[in-house]
């Protein structure tokens, strides 16, 4: 693409020639070090260093021109604006060819039930004949194709990419969760939403923001009705309600769910066990009955977000209930993984104190034993969180296997500490076992007849963060080795 159509994009950008920028760019980059042969870099300042520094380094590894936030010496092409993140997202999509102006995409941000909803919306449209991608915390899945991201939001030159491919592919629909650290980072400005979708605010990443008002704050700006023509609002959230109502003093259309306040769309749950729910959807008077093959009441509420958006596409009931009924779980979100000595064993991604509470209070209300809980939290990220987390799994659970997460760059020993300060508070019944692989093989050894065990907070995870290193771990291979090696034993 030529470089003045590319930076067309850029309204109000300040231009300073240097050179020609009439020549083709083929690459977009923010690295200085994979800056290529006729490539435009994009000058990022982030927390430990300033991309505007890499800028002469870039052009001397092939760069023909440089998107800045101030004038810089480097004898190419400059456009100086104000914001560089919001710049590298317009330019991204507009190097793509704007992808998603042909695409229907939905957004799904919230502190919890982002990548169970998107699967959910998923299995929706796909029961109704449509070619759907899901972009998220569990990755990249489209047609056949199947790749792997670090973010839940992918960064908007790979994001943009990906939305071509799709297109390519012939997807008509994509479902991508959207993290407040995206928003934050303006990574989805050069996305065009069909409808977006808001499940719940609880505390998370206060390691990030320097508060839960930040933390609200960044993820108010995908309901700007400038930015989803449709919210899908959960209205027994006061979050939520309190984006519908900003969206309403600006003509923003809302549509609201819930299950304890006026909604108009909600549900009437006729029967629970820990296979599922069953349940009556009422979507703006329009009946479906859905058999839900996850338990607890917060699927319930993802259910009614995806139903509910899936109205608004013009999906009709039945797909609604194929889909999802068919939806056998989503990896790692309160997924049943095996039974030990007539003990049910799940593993869950709860990593926040409202996660770990939904799913421990889900558990209970069907165990008729002991419920028994096993997790950690991560290093080097909200420390507040630790210790309420503590306290939830005294309350909650009958015994807890404290344990490691991703400790990355703090001892483990240390995030523990923090966890046990909340945990004593309440409940002596608990035992510390730092290797996560030894205390699963612990909380396993420990179960009884009709115990339930939650192994929880790192979910579909395939790593083990230490030192900067990640190490081949998942919750499902391990809780399955053991029990192989277990069933293989003699009882005594």
């Amino acid at each position: 693409m030529r470089l003045s159509k590319l930076v067309s994009s850029l309204n109000g950008a300040k231009i300073i020639y240097g050179g020609d920028w009439e020549r083709e760019i083929i690459s977009l980059h923010t690295d200085s070090r994979k800056t290529s042969k006729s490539s435009l870099f994009i000058c990022l300042s982030g927390a430990n260093s300033d991309g505007h520094e890499y800028a002469l380094e870039a052009v001397k590894k092939g760069a023909v021109a440089i998107v800045t936030e101030r004038e810089l010496s480097v004898g190419v092409p400059q456009f100086v604006v104000e914001d560089t993140r919001e710049a590298v997202s317009l330019l991204a999509s507009s190097f793509y060819g704007k992808p998603t102006e042909q695409l229907k995409v939905v957004g799904i941000t919230g502190t919890n039930g982002k990548t169970t909803t998107s699967y959910m919306l998923a299995e929706i449209l796909k029961s109704a004949g449509k070619n759907v991608g899901v972009i998220g915390t569990l990755g990249v899945q489209y047609g056949r194709k199947r790749r792997s991201s670090e973010l839940t939001t992918p960064d908007p030159i790979e994001l943009q990419e990906i939305f071509a491919d799709m297109l390519l592919c012939g997807m008509e629909y994509v479902v991508m969760e959207v993290s407040a650290h995206a928003l934050y980072y303006k990574k989805v400005a050069g996305v065009c939403f069909s409808a977006c979708i808001f499940t719940n605010l609880t505390q998370d990443h206060l390691d990030f923001f320097p508060s839960m008002q930040s933390y609200k704050e960044a993820k108010s700006t995908l309901f700007l009705p400038k930015v989803a023509p449709v919210a899908i609002m959960n209205g027994d959230d006061e979050t939520g309600r309190e984006f519908g109502r900003l969206r309403e003093e600006k003509a923003g259309k809302n549509v609201f769910y819930g299950l304890n306040s006026p909604a108009d769309c909600f549900a009437i749950v006729t029967d629970e066990n820990l296979q599922g729910s069953e349940c009556m959807l009422n979507l703006n008077d329009k009946l479906c009955r859905v058999r839900l093959r996850m338990t607890g009441q917060h699927n319930v509420y993802n259910a009614l977000a995806a139903a509910a958006c899936a109205a608004e596409l013009g999906i009709d009931g039945d797909a609604m209930a194929q889909g999802l009924s068919n939806m056998k779980g989503v990896c790692g979100r309160l997924q049943n993984v095996g039974a030990l000595h007539g003990a049910e064993i799940y593993v869950d991604f709860a990593h926040t104190p409202d996660g770990l509470a939904k799913s421990l209070d889900t558990l209970k209300k069907h165990c008729k034993g002991r419920l028994v809980c096993l997790f950690g939290c991560g290093g080097n990220r909200d420390k507040s969180k630790r210790a309420i987390m503590g306290e939830t799994a005294a309350k909650k659970s009958d015994f807890t296997v404290l344990t490691s997460d991703n400790p990355r760059y703090e001892d483990p020993l240390d995030i523990i500490t923090d966890i046990e300060r909340g945990y004593r508070r309440y409940s002596p019944r608990y035992v510390v076992v730092p290797d996560r692989k030894k205390a699963i093989d612990y909380a396993l050894d420990f179960l009884q007849k009709d115990d339930v065990l939650l192994v929880a907070g790192k979910g579909g995870e395939t790593y083990q963060e230490i030192m900067g290193i990640k190490y081949a771990f998942n919750d499902n291979d391990i809780i399955g080795k053991l029990l192989q090696q277990k069933e293989k034993k003699p009882l005594i």
